[in-house]
């Protein structure tokens, strides 16, 4: 497994942070409605310079499916555009997701989201892995019930996981790790703490309730190999704050992962 984080920013700057945190591996999370400041050429002598590698590029929230079932061609384009990064950064994984159209039927939906799913890997031809989200952010390919459906369909569909979105969602990240693991090719390492149901903060990874060492006991389980990316997202460990725990979480991350 390769520990990594998702860059503060997709530039030289962003990088050389991920390099002075003391890792070798990115995340870029494109979600703007231009992408167009990706700027390729810069941003691959910067990853070449400091000896970082692209770990994965995800795009999160976006209306992929029109409210009559048909595909968003610009966000198709899109995507497509940074399907053609990661193949030319040599980054191995494309994370996506797909929104849910109220107006249509259960399967409308699903049909929708296998045939924009399925350009995807076509666009693809075996270059980046595809991979679907599971967090709910403008998403429904993420959980049990829509993988069996859609990853049963779609046999080189992966999924990205997260456990504290599945936890948010009520349900049980070790049965999903357990149970769907083998079709893991991200995992996210972000904490999250709750009570009776409740959201309360998500701290940095390792200052949390959730077992990482059962789960990676887990994915180790799966012969897992990819990226665990970790994502600060609380509110409330920010600033200086919010540095002490990303550097908890790297050095708490290393020793599970025997890394000296």
């Amino acid at each position: 497994m390769k520990l990594g984080i998702i860059s503060p920013t997709h530039d030289e700057a962003g990088i050389k942070k991920i390099k002075d945190l003391e890792l070798d591996f990115a995340e870029f999370d494109v979600n703007a409605d231009d992408i167009s400041y990706l700027k390729t050429d810069e941003i691959k002598r910067a990853l070449s310079k400091y000896g970082v590698t692209l770990g994965a590029v995800g795009r999160w929230g976006r209306n992929r499916i029109e409210s009559d079932g048909s595909f968003n061609k610009k966000e198709q384009e899109d995507e497509f555009s940074l399907i053609d990064f990661c193949k030319t950064l040599k980054c191995p994984v494309y994370i996506t997701g797909i929104n849910y159209i109220d107006t249509l039927s259960y399967y409308g939906n699903i049909t929708a989201a296998i045939k924009y799913i399925e350009s995807l890997i076509d666009y693809s031809a075996g270059g980046v892995k595809i991979c679907t989200y599971n967090c709910s952010w403008n998403n429904y390919i993420d959980k049990p019930l829509e993988w069996d459906i859609v990853q049963g369909h779609i046999k080189e569909l992966g999924i990205k996981f997260d456990p504290s979105h599945t936890i948010n969602g009520g349900r049980d990240y070790m049965y999903e790790a357990v149970n769907y693991g083998g079709n893991f090719d991200h995992v996210h390492l972000k904490g999250t703490i709750n009570l009776n149901g409740r959201h309360i903060d998500d701290p940095p990874a390792g200052l949390d309730t959730i077992n990482w060492g059962g789960l990676l006991s887990v994915l180790h389980y799966h012969n897992y190999s990819g990226m665990l990316s970790i994502e600060p997202h609380s509110q409330t460990w920010q600033g200086e704050l919010g540095e002490k725990g990303v550097k908890y979480t790297i050095e708490y991350f290393k020793k599970l992962l025997f890394i000296n």
